[in-house]
C-alpha cells in the first residue's frame, strides 16, 4: 500500500492504532546490541515458539485488519539498563525483568502471560527491596526520557507501530501548515542546541534556508566515534524513523531533496534497521516524489562510515561522502554555504535530529520548558566506568553530575570513591569531585575546561591514574588523526612521547612546562575541531589533578598504584607465612625463599628480587590470605 495523501495517512494512522489497541499483552525484548550480545534475540525465538506451542494468538508485526484480542511480541532498541540484560518488558504491567536467559522464558509464559504472575527472581533487587516496575527502578526514577521514550517499547522494525504512535504527524503537520521560516523559527525559539557540538539548530537551518542554490543537502552524522560512546548508536538501532522524520523537517525548512546518513560501518544493528526503516518509508509513499500530493520530494541514501574518528568532523564527513580521503576542509566557508558536494547543507548529528519531531508536534515551549536557560531540553549519555549502573540514560540539562552518578548510575561500587568524570571522549575533559554539584550543560561544561561532546560519561574512581587518562585519550587522538596539519599530526606525537617519559618516571618539571605550552599551540593552530580540542584531556588533568603530575615526575610515584615503572612490590616477611604461591604463579621466578622464620610461624619467608621483577601483579593476586605483599 502506498499512501498518496494527507487523509491517507490519518486514517492509516488510526486504523494502525486499532490494531496496537488490540494487543492486550505486549512483550518488548531488547534488541539493542548489548542485549543482542547477551542473548536476546535467543530469547525472543524461544518466547515466540513457546506461545505459538500454547495456541496464544501473537503479532509479531502490527496487524492492519482488525482482529480479536491478541499478545504483540516484538525486539526494541535499547532500554538503557545495559549491565542487567537481556531486559524484557511486559506491557501493561510496566514490569521489566533483568537478565532474562532461554532457560527463563517457559516460567515467563506460564506465570506471567498466562496468569499475570510476577517472577521475583528476574525482577531487579537492590538493598533488599525488589523493583517489579521499571518506571520504579532507581536507574530509570530520575531520567526524563524524550528522544528514548520509544526506544524501549516499541518494535524498531515497524513503521506501522510508529506511525500508530503518532510518527510523521510532525512532518505532516510542517508540510501542510508551515512555512520554511515558521520551521526555523520553531527550532530556535525552542532552544535546542546540535547534540554534537552545542551550535543553536535553528540558526544553522536559517543559514542553509536563505542561501540560494539549486540543490540543497540533509546530512545526518551517525558516525559516533568517541570510545565508550553509544548514544547514537542506541536511537539509529531503536528508533530510526525519528531520525528520519527529522531530517524531512529539516530538508522542508532548506528546500532540499536529499538526505545523507552518515553512520559507523561498525554499526551493523543500526544500518539494517536504518536501511529497513528508509526502504519500508519509501515503500508507503513517506519518501521520494511527490509526497501526499503535495509536491514535497525527498529522499535518503546510507552511507557507511570511512572507520576513522576524523570524519565525525562535519567537513571531513562530507568529504567522506564524497567519495575522497576523509579530511577537513578549512572554514569558512561553512557547510551551510558550502557543504556537501559544494552545496549549501544542513548537518547535525542523530540525536538533534531526533529532538525534531517532538519540537514541531508540542511546540518550541514544551522543549524549552526543559533544562536550564541556555542549555534547553535533555541530553542522552552513555554512562560508563567504575560505576555500579552503567547504561544509557536521558536527563534534562542541568542534572548535576552527583544526581547522575549517585542516583541513576548508583555511585561507585567495592567501596571505592569518586576521582573524576570524563566527558566529551578525546576531546573533551574531567569533572574532578569538588565539581560534583556542577549543573551539567554546554556552558558550565565549557566554563570548567570540558566540554559536552556527543554525550560520553566516563566515572573514574581512586583507583585510576589521571596521568594514565590522559595518555590513553591521546593515544587514541595521535592514532585518529588525519595527518592534514602539522600541529595535530606532530604537535599530539610530541605530547605522547612527553606522557610517557612521565609515566616512565623520566620526566623532569621543564617538561611538564613544554607539555602545556605545546597543547596551547596545537588548540589554537590546528585546522579542525576535533585537533583543536585534542590537548584537553591533557589540560584538564593538570588543571584539576597537576599534583599527581608532579608526583610522577618529582617522587616518581604514582599515587593510584597504575603507572608500571613506578610500581614495586614488597613482601612484608613478618606477614608471610612461606606458603610459596607467589613464587609459585611469579612468570620470570623472581620471588625466592630466604632463610628468615617469621614469629609464630613455621615456614620461611620469601622475597622480591626487583632486579627481575616485571611488575605484573599476579604475586599480589596470589596472597590474598596473608595479605604480605604490597604495592608501592
Amino acid at each position: 500500500m502506498r499512501i498518496e495523501s494527507r487523509q491517507q495517512l490519518i486514517e492509516c494512522r488510526k486504523e494502525y492504532k486499532n490494531a496496537l489497541d488490540c494487543q492486550y499483552k505486549q512483550v518488548v525484548i531488547c534488541g539493542g546490541s548489548g542485549c543482542v550480545a547477551g542473548g536476546s534475540l535467543k530469547v525472543y525465538d524461544r518466547m515466540k515458539q513457546l506461545m505459538e506451542e500454547r495456541g496464544l494468538r501473537i503479532d509479531v508485526v502490527l496487524q492492519h485488519e482488525s482482529h480479536d484480542e491478541s499478545i504483540g511480541l516484538k525486539h526494541s532498541g535499547c532500554h538503557g539498563f545495559c549491565q542487567m540484560g537481556p531486559l524484557m518488558r511486559i506491557e501493561p504491567m510496566g514490569l521489566l525483568y533483568i537478565k532474562v536467559t532461554v532457560d527463563d522464558c517457559e516460567e515467563i509464559v506460564e506465570k506471567t502471560i498466562l496468569n499475570n504472575e510476577v517472577i521475583d527472581r528476574l525482577v531487579y533487587h537492590d538493598d533488599g527491596e525488589s523493583y517489579v516496575r521499571q518506571e520504579d527502578i532507581p536507574f530509570y526514577k530520575k531520567q526524563h526520557r524524550v528522544v528514548l521514550a520509544s526506544c524501549g517499547t516499541s518494535d524498531a522494525e515497524d513503521l506501522d507501530e510508529y506511525i500508530a504512535k503518532g510518527g510523521y504527524s510532525a512532518f505532516e503537520k510542517a508540510l501542510f501548515t508551515m512555512t520554511p521560516e515558521a520551521i526555523c523559527k520553531e527550532i530556535s525559539d525552542s532552544g535546542l542546541r546540535g547534540r554534537g557540538g552545542g551550535f543553536p539548530a535553528g540558526r544553522k537551518w536559517e543559514s542553509v534556508r536563505r542561501n540560494v542554490s539549486d540543490v540543497k543537502y540533509v546530512v545526518c552524522n551517525g558516525d559516533e566515534g568517541d570510545p565508550g560512546a553509544f548514544m547514537d548508536r542506541s536511537i539509529m538501532e531503536g528508533n530510526p524513523h525519528s531520525i528520519i522524520e527529522g531530517m524531512m523537517i529539516a530538508a522542508l525548512a532548506a528546500g532540499s531533496d536529499e538526505g545523507y546518513i552518515y553512520v559507523r560501518a561498525e554499526y551493523p544493528i543500526a544500518v539494517k534497521r536504518l536501511q529497513i526503516a528508509i526502504d519500508s518509508a519509501r515503500e508507503l509513499g513517506l519518501l521520494g516524489k511527490n509526497i501526499f500530493d503535495s509536491g514535497f520530494d525527498f529522499d535518503l541514501h546510507i552511507r557507511l562510515g570511512a572507520g576513522a574518528f576524523v570524519c565525525g568532523e562535519e567537513t571531513a564527513l562530507m568529504t567522506s561522502i564524497e567519495g575522497n580521503r576523509g579530511e577537513p576542509r578549512p572554514r569558512p566557508p561553512f557547510p551551510a554555504e558550502k557543504g556537501l558536494f559544494g552545496k549549501p547543507t544542513t548537518e547535525n548529528n542523530v540525536e538533534t535530529f531526533a529532538n525534531i519531531p517532538q519540537i514541531i508536534l508540542h511546540g518550541a515551549e514544551s522543549f524549552a520548558s526543559m533544562g536550564t536557560e541556555r542549555s534547553k531540553g535533555t541530553k542522552v549519555f552513555a554512562l560508563g566506568g567504575n560505576i555500579k549502573h552503567t547504561g544509557l540514560v536521558e536527563i534534562p540539562m542541568g542534572t548535576t553530575l552527583r544526581e547522575i552518578v549517585e542516583d541513576i548510575g548508583g555511585g561507585i561500587p567495592n567501596g571505592r570513591k569518586f576521582k573524576a568524570a570524563q566527558t566529551g571522549g578525546p576531546s573533551g575533559g574531567c569533572i574532578p569531585a569538588s565539581l560534583m554539584d556542577t549543573e551539567i550543560d554546554y556552558d558550565n561544561l565549557t566554563a570548567i575546561g570540558c566540554m559536552m561532546g556527543s554525550g560520553g560519561l566516563i566515572v573514574m574512581d581512586d583507583s585510576n591514574c589521571m596521568v594514565d587518562i590522559a595518555k590513553f585519550f591521546l593515544d587514541f587522538t595521535v592514532d585518529e588523526s588525519c595527518g592534514k596539519c602539522s600541529p595535530c599530526r606532530i604537535g599530539t606525537r610530541r605530547m605522547q612521547e612527553i606522557l610517557e617519559k612521565i609515566i616512565a618516571g623520566k620526566a623532569t618539571l621543564d617538561d611538564l612546562d613544554k607539555l602545556e605550552e605545546l597543547a596551547h599551540y596545537i588548540k589554537e593552530n590546528s585546522l579542525c575541531g576535533l585537533g583543536q580540542t585534542a590537548p584537553n584531556p591533557v589540560l584538564a588533568t593538570l588543571k584539576f589533578f597537576r599534583e599527581e603530575y608532579i608526583a610522577h615526575i618529582v617522587d616518581k610515584k604514582c599515587p593510584a598504584g597504575v603507572c608500571k615503572a613506578l610500581l614495586s612490590f614488597k613482601i612484608d616477611k613478618d606477614l608471610c607465612i612461606g606458603c610459596g604461591l607467589c613464587a609459585r604463579n611469579c612468570p620470570v621466578s623472581a620471588i625466592g625463599k630466604t632463610d628468615y622464620i617469621a614469629e609464630g610461624h613455621k615456614l620461611p619467608s620469601y622475597e622480591i628480587d626487583t632486579a627481575k621483577c616485571i611488575k605484573c601483579g599476579v604475586c599480589l593476586e596470589n596472597c590474598k590470605r596473608a595479605k604480605a605483599i604490597s604495592k608501592g
